[in-house]
Protein backbone atom coordinates (compact mmCIF):
# COMPACT_ATOMS: atom_id res chain seq x y z
CA UNK A 1 0.00 0.00 0.00
CA UNK A 2 1.00 3.35 -0.86
CA UNK A 3 1.06 5.74 1.88
CA UNK A 4 1.34 9.63 1.86
CA UNK A 5 4.96 11.21 1.59
CA UNK A 6 4.57 14.41 3.38
CA UNK A 7 4.66 13.66 7.07
CA UNK A 8 3.04 15.57 9.24
CA UNK A 9 0.53 16.62 7.07
CA UNK A 10 -3.44 16.51 8.35
CA UNK A 11 -5.39 14.72 4.86
CA UNK A 12 -8.68 15.77 4.57
CA UNK A 13 -11.60 13.29 4.93
CA UNK A 14 -13.46 11.81 2.10
CA UNK A 15 -16.95 14.07 2.78
CA UNK A 16 -19.30 11.12 2.65
CA UNK A 17 -17.17 9.14 5.38
CA UNK A 18 -15.15 11.81 7.56
CA UNK A 19 -12.70 10.36 9.68
CA UNK A 20 -10.52 12.05 11.86
CA UNK A 21 -7.01 11.68 10.58
CA UNK A 22 -4.53 13.26 13.19
CA UNK A 23 -0.98 14.68 12.37
CA UNK A 24 2.48 13.16 13.01
CA UNK A 25 3.42 14.96 15.95
CA UNK A 26 6.71 13.83 16.22
CA UNK A 27 9.10 15.06 19.14
CA UNK A 28 11.67 17.53 18.35
CA UNK A 29 15.01 16.11 17.03
CA UNK A 30 12.80 12.55 16.60
CA UNK A 31 13.44 10.62 13.39
CA UNK A 32 10.38 9.30 11.71
CA UNK A 33 9.09 6.25 12.98
CA UNK A 34 9.01 2.74 10.72
CA UNK A 35 5.55 2.50 9.96
CA UNK A 36 2.87 1.99 7.55
CA UNK A 37 1.51 5.17 5.36
CA UNK A 38 4.33 7.82 6.05
CA UNK A 39 3.66 7.08 9.86
CA UNK A 40 -0.28 8.55 9.41
CA UNK A 41 -2.99 6.75 10.95
CA UNK A 42 -4.78 4.81 8.96
CA UNK A 43 -7.88 6.61 9.81
CA UNK A 44 -6.44 7.95 6.52
CA UNK A 45 -7.69 5.00 5.10
CA UNK A 46 -11.52 4.83 6.22
CA UNK A 47 -14.03 3.59 4.06
CA UNK A 48 -17.32 4.13 5.24
CA UNK A 49 -17.17 4.46 8.47
CA UNK A 50 -14.39 1.20 9.19
CA UNK A 51 -11.82 3.55 10.57
CA UNK A 52 -9.22 2.08 8.23
CA UNK A 53 -9.85 -1.26 9.27
CA UNK A 54 -10.04 -2.88 5.65
CA UNK A 55 -6.81 -1.62 4.53
CA UNK A 56 -4.94 -2.49 7.58
CA UNK A 57 -6.30 -5.94 7.05
CA UNK A 58 -4.70 -5.52 3.66
CA UNK A 59 -1.64 -4.34 4.57
CA UNK A 60 -1.29 -7.28 7.34
CA UNK A 61 -1.54 -9.63 3.74
CA UNK A 62 0.79 -7.52 2.26
CA UNK A 63 3.27 -7.72 4.95
CA UNK A 64 3.43 -11.24 4.98
CA UNK A 65 3.73 -12.10 1.01
CA UNK A 66 6.25 -9.43 1.19
CA UNK A 67 8.32 -11.66 2.71
CA UNK A 68 10.49 -9.96 5.43
CA UNK A 69 9.22 -11.92 8.29
CA UNK A 70 10.17 -14.57 7.19
CA UNK A 71 13.32 -13.84 5.69
CA UNK A 72 14.58 -12.87 8.99
CA UNK A 73 13.01 -15.51 10.74
CA UNK A 74 14.87 -18.39 8.44
CA UNK A 75 18.49 -16.14 8.72
CA UNK A 76 18.12 -16.71 12.54
CA UNK A 77 17.47 -20.46 12.50
CA UNK A 78 20.16 -20.65 10.27
CA UNK A 79 22.80 -18.38 12.52
CA UNK A 80 25.54 -20.76 14.10
CA UNK A 81 24.78 -21.96 17.69
CA UNK A 82 25.70 -19.28 20.21
CA UNK A 83 25.56 -15.50 20.37
CA UNK A 84 24.30 -13.82 17.64
CA UNK A 85 25.60 -10.80 15.82
CA UNK A 86 23.31 -7.96 15.53
CA UNK A 87 24.11 -4.44 14.53
CA UNK A 88 23.32 -3.31 17.91
CA UNK A 89 25.28 -5.97 20.30
CA UNK A 90 25.37 -9.48 20.91
CA UNK A 91 21.70 -11.43 20.75
CA UNK A 92 20.63 -14.67 22.04
CA UNK A 93 17.64 -17.10 21.30
CA UNK A 94 16.68 -17.98 24.92
CA UNK A 95 17.16 -16.41 28.50
CA UNK A 96 19.22 -19.06 29.50
CA UNK A 97 21.82 -18.67 27.03
CA UNK A 98 22.21 -14.76 27.23
CA UNK A 99 22.10 -15.52 31.15
CA UNK A 100 25.42 -17.45 30.86
CA UNK A 101 26.57 -14.59 28.98
CA UNK A 102 26.10 -11.89 31.26
CA UNK A 103 27.21 -14.12 34.51
CA UNK A 104 30.59 -15.05 31.92
CA UNK A 105 31.73 -11.35 31.20
CA UNK A 106 30.75 -10.33 34.78
CA UNK A 107 28.01 -7.41 34.20
CA UNK A 108 27.20 -5.93 37.51
CA UNK A 109 24.56 -3.90 38.89
CA UNK A 110 24.31 -1.05 40.92
CA UNK A 111 23.04 -1.53 44.54
CA UNK A 112 19.55 -2.28 44.40
CA UNK A 113 19.43 -2.83 40.73
CA UNK A 114 19.86 -6.29 38.41
CA UNK A 115 21.46 -7.55 35.27
CA UNK A 116 19.09 -9.71 33.18
CA UNK A 117 17.85 -10.55 29.50
CA UNK A 118 15.23 -8.16 28.57
CA UNK A 119 13.61 -9.46 24.99
CA UNK A 120 13.49 -7.22 22.04
CA UNK A 121 11.97 -7.10 18.07
CA UNK A 122 14.90 -7.37 15.62
CA UNK A 123 12.31 -6.69 13.19
CA UNK A 124 12.55 -3.36 11.61
CA UNK A 125 9.64 -3.44 9.72
CA UNK A 126 5.98 -2.51 10.99
CA UNK A 127 3.55 -5.19 11.67
CA UNK A 128 0.18 -6.55 12.20
CA UNK A 129 -1.88 -7.97 14.71
CA UNK A 130 -5.44 -8.88 14.47
CA UNK A 131 -6.76 -9.13 17.88
CA UNK A 132 -9.23 -12.11 19.11
CA UNK A 133 -12.45 -10.35 18.91
CA UNK A 134 -12.15 -9.61 14.99
CA UNK A 135 -15.09 -10.97 13.33
CA UNK A 136 -12.64 -12.67 10.57
CA UNK A 137 -11.41 -15.72 12.82
CA UNK A 138 -14.72 -16.73 12.89
CA UNK A 139 -15.90 -15.79 9.44
CA UNK A 140 -16.36 -19.24 7.77
CA UNK A 141 -15.83 -17.50 4.25
CA UNK A 142 -12.44 -16.36 5.00
CA UNK A 143 -11.15 -19.01 6.96
CA UNK A 144 -7.81 -19.70 4.17
CA UNK A 145 -6.92 -15.88 5.58
CA UNK A 146 -7.88 -16.82 8.99
CA UNK A 147 -5.27 -19.80 8.55
CA UNK A 148 -2.51 -17.35 6.83
CA UNK A 149 -2.88 -15.19 9.16
CA UNK A 150 -2.42 -17.40 12.23
CA UNK A 151 0.60 -19.10 11.05
CA UNK A 152 2.02 -15.42 10.72
CA UNK A 153 0.70 -14.48 14.32
CA UNK A 154 2.59 -18.03 15.37
CA UNK A 155 6.06 -16.56 13.69
CA UNK A 156 5.75 -13.19 14.99
CA UNK A 157 7.62 -14.56 18.51
CA UNK A 158 10.38 -15.65 16.26
CA UNK A 159 11.04 -11.75 15.42
CA UNK A 160 12.86 -11.38 18.62
CA UNK A 161 16.06 -11.94 20.75
CA UNK A 162 17.17 -11.88 24.04
CA UNK A 163 19.86 -8.70 24.86
CA UNK A 164 21.15 -8.11 28.53
CA UNK A 165 20.51 -5.13 30.37
CA UNK A 166 20.54 -3.34 33.60
CA UNK A 167 18.13 -2.18 36.25
CA UNK A 168 18.45 0.34 38.44
CA UNK A 169 16.07 0.27 41.50
CA UNK A 170 13.54 3.38 40.78
CA UNK A 171 13.64 4.57 44.50
CA UNK A 172 16.50 5.39 44.19
CA UNK A 173 16.18 7.60 41.04
CA UNK A 174 17.31 10.72 43.14
CA UNK A 175 20.99 8.73 43.39
CA UNK A 176 21.34 9.08 39.86
CA UNK A 177 19.34 12.29 39.37
CA UNK A 178 20.33 14.63 42.39
CA UNK A 179 16.95 16.62 43.36
CA UNK A 180 14.80 14.79 41.15
CA UNK A 181 12.34 12.29 43.56
CA UNK A 182 10.64 9.57 41.88
CA UNK A 183 7.22 10.34 43.52
CA UNK A 184 6.93 13.39 41.99
CA UNK A 185 5.30 15.01 38.81
CA UNK A 186 8.87 16.16 37.70
CA UNK A 187 10.30 13.03 37.31
CA UNK A 188 7.05 11.74 35.00
CA UNK A 189 8.82 14.87 32.82
CA UNK A 190 11.93 14.09 32.57
CA UNK A 191 11.94 10.11 32.43
CA UNK A 192 8.73 9.22 31.96
CA UNK A 193 8.48 7.17 35.15
CA UNK A 194 7.30 8.00 38.71
CA UNK A 195 6.08 6.29 41.83
CA UNK A 196 2.96 6.94 43.48
CA UNK A 197 1.36 5.39 46.97
CA UNK A 198 -2.23 4.32 47.37
CA UNK A 199 -3.87 2.53 50.23
CA UNK A 200 -7.27 1.15 47.77
CA UNK A 201 -10.59 0.19 49.74
CA UNK A 202 -10.89 -1.83 46.62
CA UNK A 203 -11.00 -5.63 48.37
CA UNK A 204 -11.26 -7.86 44.97
CA UNK A 205 -9.53 -6.46 42.14
CA UNK A 206 -11.03 -9.85 39.86
CA UNK A 207 -14.40 -8.35 40.34
CA UNK A 208 -14.69 -5.67 37.28
CA UNK A 209 -18.06 -3.81 39.07
CA UNK A 210 -16.12 -3.30 41.94
CA UNK A 211 -12.72 -2.25 40.51
CA UNK A 212 -14.76 0.18 38.22
CA UNK A 213 -16.70 1.39 41.60
CA UNK A 214 -14.06 1.80 43.76
CA UNK A 215 -10.28 1.39 42.39
CA UNK A 216 -11.14 3.46 39.26
CA UNK A 217 -12.19 6.88 41.33
CA UNK A 218 -9.21 6.33 43.38
CA UNK A 219 -6.84 6.60 41.17
CA UNK A 220 -8.70 9.56 38.92
CA UNK A 221 -8.02 11.17 42.72
CA UNK A 222 -4.07 10.03 42.91
CA UNK A 223 -3.53 11.60 39.60
CA UNK A 224 -5.38 14.83 40.11
CA UNK A 225 -2.95 15.01 43.66
CA UNK A 226 -0.03 13.79 41.71
CA UNK A 227 -0.39 16.27 38.97
CA UNK A 228 -1.67 19.80 40.77
CA UNK A 229 -1.71 21.45 37.43
CA UNK A 230 -4.08 19.03 35.74
CA UNK A 231 -7.95 19.81 35.05
CA UNK A 232 -9.32 16.31 34.48
CA UNK A 233 -8.34 12.88 34.72
CA UNK A 234 -10.25 9.69 32.81
CA UNK A 235 -9.48 6.13 34.15
CA UNK A 236 -10.83 3.82 30.91
CA UNK A 237 -10.27 0.24 31.11
CA UNK A 238 -7.67 -2.15 32.82
CA UNK A 239 -5.85 -5.19 33.46
CA UNK A 240 -5.91 -7.84 35.58
CA UNK A 241 -2.03 -10.13 35.99
CA UNK A 242 -2.15 -13.66 37.41
CA UNK A 243 -0.65 -16.50 35.65
CA UNK A 244 -2.03 -19.23 38.53
CA UNK A 245 -5.30 -17.75 39.03
CA UNK A 246 -7.96 -20.54 38.71
CA UNK A 247 -11.61 -18.80 38.07
CA UNK A 248 -13.03 -17.81 35.24
CA UNK A 249 -10.64 -15.95 33.27
CA UNK A 250 -13.19 -15.05 30.49
CA UNK A 251 -13.16 -11.22 28.98
CA UNK A 252 -16.37 -9.66 27.89
CA UNK A 253 -15.82 -6.38 26.77
CA UNK A 254 -19.69 -5.67 26.67
CA UNK A 255 -20.01 -5.87 30.21
CA UNK A 256 -16.77 -4.05 31.05
CA UNK A 257 -14.76 -6.92 32.30
CA UNK A 258 -11.30 -7.39 30.89
CA UNK A 259 -11.16 -10.94 32.32
CA UNK A 260 -7.47 -12.52 33.63
CA UNK A 261 -4.57 -12.55 32.06
CA UNK A 262 -2.42 -15.69 32.95
CA UNK A 263 0.05 -14.18 30.59
CA UNK A 264 2.99 -11.71 30.83
CA UNK A 265 4.16 -8.92 28.46
CA UNK A 266 7.43 -10.78 27.41
CA UNK A 267 9.10 -8.09 24.95
CA UNK A 268 9.76 -4.34 24.81
CA UNK A 269 6.81 -2.08 23.81
CA UNK A 270 4.88 0.90 24.46
CA UNK A 271 0.98 0.90 24.45
CA UNK A 272 0.86 3.93 22.53
CA UNK A 273 2.60 6.13 19.64
CA UNK A 274 1.94 9.94 17.86
CA UNK A 275 -1.18 8.83 16.21
CA UNK A 276 -2.38 6.53 19.05
CA UNK A 277 -2.29 8.49 21.81
CA UNK A 278 -4.76 11.48 20.05
CA UNK A 279 -6.97 9.13 18.14
CA UNK A 280 -7.70 6.87 21.44
CA UNK A 281 -8.32 10.03 23.53
CA UNK A 282 -10.92 11.49 20.90
CA UNK A 283 -12.22 8.25 20.40
CA UNK A 284 -12.57 7.73 23.94
CA UNK A 285 -14.29 11.41 24.36
CA UNK A 286 -16.80 11.63 21.75
CA UNK A 287 -18.07 7.80 21.49
CA UNK A 288 -16.54 6.13 24.39
CA UNK A 289 -15.28 3.41 22.52
CA UNK A 290 -14.23 0.53 24.49
CA UNK A 291 -14.52 2.87 27.90
CA UNK A 292 -14.88 1.03 30.95
CA UNK A 293 -14.98 4.25 33.06
CA UNK A 294 -17.19 7.69 32.97
CA UNK A 295 -19.16 8.17 30.71
CA UNK A 296 -18.02 11.06 27.96
CA UNK A 297 -20.21 13.25 26.08
CA UNK A 298 -18.52 15.46 23.99
CA UNK A 299 -19.15 16.58 20.45
CA UNK A 300 -16.12 16.57 18.05
CA UNK A 301 -15.75 20.54 18.33
CA UNK A 302 -15.14 20.15 22.15
CA UNK A 303 -13.20 17.02 22.06
CA UNK A 304 -10.62 18.99 19.92
CA UNK A 305 -10.62 22.43 21.89
CA UNK A 306 -10.14 20.02 24.89
CA UNK A 307 -6.98 18.51 23.18
CA UNK A 308 -5.58 21.34 22.14
CA UNK A 309 -4.17 21.81 25.49
CA UNK A 310 -1.78 19.23 27.33
CA UNK A 311 -2.66 16.01 27.77
CA UNK A 312 -0.65 12.81 28.65
CA UNK A 313 -1.96 8.96 28.61
CA UNK A 314 -0.61 7.46 31.79
CA UNK A 315 -0.61 3.37 32.89
CA UNK A 316 -0.70 2.97 36.66
CA UNK A 317 0.30 -0.59 38.14
CA UNK A 318 -0.82 -1.64 41.66
CA UNK A 319 0.79 -5.47 42.77
CA UNK A 320 -2.29 -6.87 44.72
CA UNK A 321 0.13 -8.37 46.69
CA UNK A 322 4.38 -7.94 46.94
CA UNK A 323 6.00 -9.18 43.56
CA UNK A 324 8.00 -11.86 43.91
CA UNK A 325 8.58 -13.38 40.10
CA UNK A 326 8.24 -11.19 36.89
CA UNK A 327 8.10 -7.69 37.40
CA UNK A 328 7.01 -5.08 35.49
CA UNK A 329 9.85 -2.69 34.35
CA UNK A 330 10.20 0.63 32.87
CA UNK A 331 12.83 2.37 30.70
CA UNK A 332 13.36 5.97 31.31
CA UNK A 333 12.84 8.63 28.55
CA UNK A 334 16.24 9.85 27.61
CA UNK A 335 18.08 7.11 26.99
CA UNK A 336 15.59 6.64 24.00
CA UNK A 337 14.79 10.02 22.90
CA UNK A 338 16.04 9.89 19.48
CA UNK A 339 15.47 6.56 18.41
CA UNK A 340 12.50 5.67 15.89
CA UNK A 341 10.07 3.78 17.31
CA UNK A 342 8.60 0.74 15.17
CA UNK A 343 4.89 0.46 14.87
CA UNK A 344 2.55 -2.61 15.38
CA UNK A 345 -1.10 -2.14 13.75
CA UNK A 346 -3.97 -4.12 16.47
CA UNK A 347 -6.32 -4.60 13.84
CA UNK A 348 -10.29 -4.65 15.29
CA UNK A 349 -13.30 -4.46 13.54
CA UNK A 350 -13.59 -1.00 14.46
CA UNK A 351 -10.43 0.54 14.97
CA UNK A 352 -6.91 -0.18 13.91
CA UNK A 353 -4.90 0.79 17.74
CA UNK A 354 -1.03 1.52 17.19
CA UNK A 355 1.34 0.09 19.60
CA UNK A 356 4.99 0.55 19.44
CA UNK A 357 8.06 -1.65 19.60
CA UNK A 358 12.25 -0.51 20.06
CA UNK A 359 15.62 -2.00 19.04
CA UNK A 360 18.21 -2.81 21.73
CA UNK A 361 20.87 -0.34 22.55
CA UNK A 362 23.07 -1.06 25.34
CA UNK A 363 22.66 2.50 27.17
CA UNK A 364 18.79 2.29 27.24
CA UNK A 365 18.06 3.62 31.17
CA UNK A 366 16.20 0.83 32.79
CA UNK A 367 13.89 0.65 35.84
CA UNK A 368 12.55 -1.42 38.40
CA UNK A 369 10.76 -1.50 42.10
CA UNK A 370 12.14 -4.44 43.82
CA UNK A 371 9.51 -6.06 45.59
CA UNK A 372 7.14 -3.92 44.65
CA UNK A 373 4.75 -3.47 47.53
CA UNK A 374 0.54 -3.62 47.27
CA UNK A 375 0.73 0.28 48.43
CA UNK A 376 3.37 1.38 45.71
CA UNK A 377 2.03 2.06 42.57
CA UNK A 378 4.36 2.56 39.61
CA UNK A 379 3.26 4.89 36.74
CA UNK A 380 4.98 5.42 32.90
CA UNK A 381 4.09 7.68 30.61
CA UNK A 382 2.34 6.01 27.44
CA UNK A 383 1.93 9.59 25.51
CA UNK A 384 2.26 13.28 26.06
CA UNK A 385 1.10 15.81 23.47
CA UNK A 386 3.80 18.27 23.98
CA UNK A 387 5.87 17.73 21.23
CA UNK A 388 9.48 20.61 21.41
CA UNK A 389 11.44 18.01 23.73
CA UNK A 390 11.29 19.81 27.09
CA UNK A 391 8.91 16.91 28.35
CA UNK A 392 9.10 12.80 28.13
CA UNK A 393 7.33 11.79 25.51
CA UNK A 394 6.31 8.26 26.55
CA UNK A 395 8.37 5.03 28.20
CA UNK A 396 8.47 1.79 27.28
CA UNK A 397 8.41 -1.15 29.45
CA UNK A 398 7.97 -4.99 30.01
CA UNK A 399 7.90 -7.90 32.33
CA UNK A 400 10.97 -10.06 32.54
CA UNK A 401 12.00 -12.90 35.14
CA UNK A 402 14.28 -11.85 37.96
CA UNK A 403 17.02 -14.16 38.24
CA UNK A 404 17.50 -13.27 42.02
CA UNK A 405 14.38 -14.38 43.06
CA UNK A 406 14.00 -17.77 44.71
CA UNK A 407 12.92 -21.20 42.85
CA UNK A 408 9.27 -20.94 44.26
CA UNK A 409 8.86 -17.33 43.99
CA UNK A 410 5.07 -16.30 43.04
CA UNK A 411 4.64 -14.53 39.65
CA UNK A 412 3.36 -10.92 39.98
CA UNK A 413 -0.29 -10.47 40.58
CA UNK A 414 -1.89 -6.97 39.81
CA UNK A 415 -3.87 -4.95 38.61
CA UNK A 416 -2.88 -2.19 35.70
CA UNK A 417 -5.09 1.05 34.62
CA UNK A 418 -4.96 2.82 31.88
CA UNK A 419 -5.81 6.46 31.94
CA UNK A 420 -5.65 10.05 30.21
CA UNK A 421 -4.81 13.30 32.21
CA UNK A 422 -5.51 16.72 31.18
CA UNK A 423 -4.44 20.51 31.82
Amino acid sequence: MNGPQAIGSRVEADAQAPAYVPPLQLTQGQPPPIAANGGLSFMLYDRDGDAGTAAALEAAFQEIADGHSRSLIDRLDSAPPGPIETKWGLGFRGYDECMEHIRAIGMEAPEGGVVLPLRYTVYEHPSYSVVTSNALWRDPAREAEAELLRRSEDEAGQRSLYFPQVLRDARRIGEYYPGLSPGSPECMDRLGVSLAHLESKCTNFYDSVEVERIFYPEIEKLLLEFFPDATDALVYNHDVFNKDYQGDRTEDQDAKNPGVNTGYANLVHNDLNDNSGRVRCRELLTKNLRNFGRTQNYTEAEADAKMSRRFMSINLAKPMETVEQFPFVLCAWPSFADQPYINNYRIYDDRVGETTRFTYRPDHEWYWFPQQKPNEVSMLKCYDSVTDGSVSRWSFHTGCVDPTAPADACCRKNIVVRSYVFF
